[in-house]
């Protein structure tokens, strides 16, 4: 038996024991994200040790969050929230549902269902709250700097610095031209010129001037210098005002959680007052 085999038992005693905790708590939606997780290490083990690509289970694919599979037929187990990190990865900044659909669409292979993102960051935190850092990662929350509350509708990822996943005045805008660079070079890298990421890349890239001319017609060299131009206007502005609101953060929040998936209003307002 491989070391890796060994490892994936013990994930697996550790999960079933977390299953049963969270299920003694009445905790419902834990344990039934806990047991898809489960499902998904027995399949790693089962490859492990048999060699062999499970078939998916029906019980795991009944289950409704984001650790459900995203193939069939026999496929290898994905989960959803590996599809987003993989586009996040690429993109290197927070980014909405949307944008994170469309650049797996044009970027990767595999199936992503938009309804599975909607409950994703809600999911991932009873997950952590659950067993904090049980995952190599996470899909959290980028954080807003002044309230330090998550950001409408933007997605992160839980090894990012925290700066990384702060949101200012400037944020945004920093942001998608950092995604338009890194598409830009992975393309230009990895000759992934197809119509799918050139139409992809144009949507982000329209609003940035020195950007012409169709999606057919674009040259991902030319926006990834008219990005970077931009970027270099905005870039210490930004930088300096997400590190003093991470700092914030450190002072005011010293729950793990708290600095990944954000605090309520409330909480917040009442923090920074007592401060």
């Amino acid at each position: 038996m491989t070391d890796s085999a060994v490892e994936l038992e013990d994930r697996i005693a550790g999960l079933r024991a977390d299953v049963r905790r969270a299920a003694s708590a009445g905790d419902r939606a834990t344990a039934r994200q806990l047991r898809a997780e489960l499902r998904r290490v027995e399949n790693l083990w089962e490859t492990a040790v048999l060699g062999e690509t499970p078939v998916v289970r029906t019980e795991e694919a009944e289950v409704e969050d984001t650790s459900g599979t995203c193939g069939g037929d026999g496929a290898p187990v994905v989960a959803v929230r590996d599809h987003v990190h993989r586009a996040l990865t690429l993109l290197s900044a927070p980014a909405s549902p949307k944008v994170v659909m469309a650049v797996h669409e044009g970027f990767f292979s595999g199936q992503l269902v938009a309804a599975r993102l909607t409950s994703l960051r809600r999911d991932e935190e009873r997950s952590f709250r659950a067993a904090p850092f049980a995952r190599p990662f996470y899909i959290c929350a980028a954080l807003t700097t002044d309230l330090i509350a998550p950001a409408r509708g933007l997605l992160a990822v839980s090894t990012w610095s925290l700066p990384r996943r702060m949101i200012g005045p400037l944020s945004p805008r920093v942001d998608l031209l950092t995604a338009v660079i890194r598409l830009s070079e992975h393309m230009i890298d990895q000759g992934a010129t197809g119509p799918a990421a050139q139409r992809v890349l144009w949507r982000l890239a329209v609003s940035v001037p020195g950007v012409a001319g169709s999606p057919d017609s674009l040259d991902p060299a030319a926006v990834s210098e008219a990005a970077r131009r931009e970027l270099a206007v905005h870039v210490d502005d930004d930088t300096g005002h997400r590190e003093q609101a991470a700092q914030r953060v450190t002072r005011q929040l010293d729950d793990a959680a708290g600095q990944l998936f954000g605090v309520r209003l409330r909480a917040a307002g009442r923090r920074g007052n007592e401060l």
